[in-house]
C-alpha cells in the first residue's frame, strides 16, 4: 500500500514550517545554503591593518610642508638612468587629427 504523493507533499509542507526550513519538492537548487550563511565582507576587512597616512596623502594636505620621499626618488632616479641608456619607456604615440 502506498501514500498518495499529495499527502507526502502535504507533509513536507507541515515539516517545513516547523523547522523554518524552505519547501522544495522539485529539489531545485536554489542557493538558500549561500544565502543563509554569514557575510564575510567584514570579517574580511578586519583582517588586513588600516591604511596609514602615505607621503603622498600629506603632500597633498600640506603642499606647503617640504616633504622628501625616498622611494619616489629612487624610482625617479632609476628611470632617469634608464631613458639615458634609451631603455626607457617609449614616447606616448601622438595621434591629433590628420596625424598617423
Amino acid at each position: 500500500m502506498s501514500v498518495p504523493r499529495s499527502r507526502i507533499l502535504d507533509l513536507m509542507k507541515v515539516q517545513c514550517r516547523i523547522f523554518s526550513s524552505t519547501f522544495n519538492p522539485d529539489r531545485t537548487r536554489t542557493g538558500n545554503k549561500v544565502l543563509r550563511e554569514r557575510l564575510k565582507g567584514p570579517s574580511v576587512a578586519a583582517y588586513y591593518p588600516r591604511r596609514l597616512a602615505t607621503y603622498k596623502d600629506l603632500k597633498n594636505l600640506y603642499p606647503d610642508l617640504e616633504t622628501w620621499d625616498e622611494d619616489e626618488e629612487d624610482r625617479l632616479e632609476h628611470l632617469q638612468f634608464l631613458k639615458q641608456r634609451g631603455k626607457g619607456a617609449p614616447k606616448k604615440k601622438r595621434t591629433g587629427r590628420g596625424e598617423f
